[in-house]
């Protein structure tokens, strides 16, 4: 059985940093695609990041975000820096077998999502 936990949400100010966590039991990050998703309010679930034999970002978090992987641990992280209010969303991990894609509908694993709130 899959299980993804988000964690390491919460309030910052603008040009703060974050780092979230998402610990994966049940699936290898040999055979998957890990992925971060975001969800704003009144939002569809957008793309952020993901990490299969390269990384890929969207580009509003080129340069600000970076996606990682420890396996000793199997957890996945994506440090956030200089966060904007726009930034403000649910982050979401997802995982898929094989190959890499942004279309958050190919993604069949999901964690429950941890709260990102960048206000002044």
């Amino acid at each position: 059985q899959v299980q993804l936990v988000e964690s390491g949400g919460g309030v910052v100010q603008p040009g703060g940093s974050l780092r979230l966590s998402c610990a994966a039991s049940g699936l290898s990050f040999s055979t998957n695609v890990m992925a971060w998703f975001r969800q704003a309010l009144g939002n569809e679930r957008e793309f952020v990041a993901a990490v299969p034999a390269t990384k890929t970002y969207t580009d509003s978090v080129k340069g600000r975000f970076t996606i990682s992987l420890d396996n000793t641990k199997n957890t996945l992280f994506l440090q956030m820096n200089s966060l904007r209010p726009e930034d403000t969303a649910v982050y979401y991990c997802a995982a898929k077998p094989g190959w890499y894609a942004p279309n958050s509908n190919r993604y069949l694993y999901w964690g429950q999502g941890t709260r990102v709130t960048v206000s002044s």
